[in-house]
């Protein structure tokens, strides 16, 4: 008997029990939906921490500062105060880092932002026009800051749209005057210059929700914060790299220089590659979608006993259509092969089914508006051609023992069989 003919049969003795058929297909259906549904969420996760992180910039370096100890105890990286802006502008001497095309240090703080009548906490941040190109904040309206306004210490203001929404409305900011109070001060007058293209969040904040004011100005009227050393504080410094293969060279290169400028053996700063971000971003969303996928997976071993246990009492119903097969000259091979094609084509129809039900909830998911972090299901081939191959695998292995018992009867009693 050929495979083809072995499908047919089974379609037709299928058919002889719709509903017994269509509650056995349900467990596997519902398990391919939901390993569908679940990893769909974790490759949606992946995508959209992926997107987050390349939208920081293209090929850049994060230099934050080290950690401060106290005896044998650290207490994480960024706490000490050992990187300044004069650092950054060491590194950005033409000729000193050959491959690196911007740096741009910032320093950041939290600030109140106020106009007549309203105001808005959000993210302050000092910074350079370096800082639009290296890290990819281009304006929507206005413009970004400039050399002019960094070097005259001008007191403008670059605002993020959350927080020119929440403060003017649909009304055009440029041009108003807003005031910028940290600590509980009474706040200091800056000029509205432009406002920043929507971005949403990265793993280093919402870049929506932040303004932008000069590093000078924060210096001279915010925040004059200065290290041990005397120092102009930052707490970051990014800085771009012409092609990702210069990276290793140019890392080298920079701990060479804040080495020597900081006088240290061992290193008092921290640098990471958007690359290195990216790889643990994938570690961590890699074991959610497997997680995920693990806890649908159970739904997909219930299904199979389902099948073991509608198989064995398909066996016991067909004795006598197996004894009379084997009268008729079937082969051992032939009942195996028939009872496990059946058992095969339950699990794979449902697995059809269940790939569309599961791609049809990944969509509604989509859909779901549930804040301002949305959730994304995302559909890969290899999560569709992963559920369809288990569901098959778990077809045939809950199928070989009821295959086995069927071609192992003896022919004279599975036809005296009543």
């Amino acid at each position: 008997m050929n495979l083809l003919e072995s499908v047919r049969i089974a379609f037709r003795a299928l058919a002889a029990n719709k509903l017994r058929a269509t509650l056995t297909m349900l467990g596997i259906i519902i398990g391919v939906a939901a390993v569908i549904a679940l990893m769909s969420i974790g490759k949606g996760v992946q995508a959209t921490v992926t997107a987050q992180i390349e939208g920081l910039g293209s090929n850049l370096l994060f230099i934050r500062p080290g950690a401060v100890r106290d005896g044998r105890v650290a207490l994480g990286a960024g706490t000490a105060a050992t990187l300044t802006y004069e650092d950054a502008q060491a590194l950005a001497e033409p000729g000193i880092l050959p491959f690196v095309t911007g740096v741009a240090p910032e320093f950041t703080t939290g600030a109140q932002i106020i106009t007549p009548g309203r105001n808005w906490s959000t993210r302050l941040v000092g910074t350079t026009p370096e800082y639009e190109m290296v890290r990819n904040a281009p304006v929507a309206l206005g413009e970004f800051l400039t050399k002019q306004h960094l070097e005259a210490r001008s007191s403008v203001v670059v605002l993020g749209v959350n927080v020119a929404t929440n403060l003017f409305g649909d009304d055009n900011p440029i041009d108003q005057t807003v005031k910028i109070a940290l600590g509980g001060r009474t706040g200091t007058n800056f000029r509205v210059i432009g406002v920043l293209a929507p971005k949403g969040a990265t793993p280093f904040g919402n870049q929506d929700d932040q303004v932008i004011v000069p590093l000078t100005t924060m210096y001279a009227r915010l925040f004059a914060n200065r290290t041990t050393r005397g120092g102009q504080q930052v707490n970051v410094i990014s800085v771009q790299v012409d092609d990702q293969q210069n990276i290793p060279a140019t890392v080298q290169q920079i701990a060479e220089i804040l080495r020597q400028r900081h006088r240290v053996v061992e290193d008092d700063f921290n640098i990471m590659s958007q690359e290195d971000m990216l790889s643990t971003a994938r570690q961590v969303t890699d074991v959610l979608t497997v997680f995920l996928g693990s806890i649908a997976g159970i739904s997909l071993f219930v299904g199979g006993i389902g099948i073991m246990n509608i198989m064995l009492v398909s066996v016991t119903e067909r004795t006598r259509e197996i004894g009379i097969r084997k009268a008729v000259g079937a082969k051992r091979r032939d009942i195996l092969a028939q009872f496990l094609v059946e058992a095969v084509v339950v699990s794979v129809v449902g697995g059809c089914v269940g790939i569309v039900l599961g791609a049809a909830i990944a969509n509604a998911i989509s859909n779901l508006n549930l804040g301002p972090q949305r959730v994304y299901g995302l559909v890969t081939l290899d999560s569709v051609l992963l559920a369809f191959g288990v569901a098959a695998a778990v077809g045939l292995f809950f199928g070989i023992y009821p295959a086995s018992r069927a071609a192992a009867l003896n022919p004279i009693e599975a036809l005296r069989y009543e």
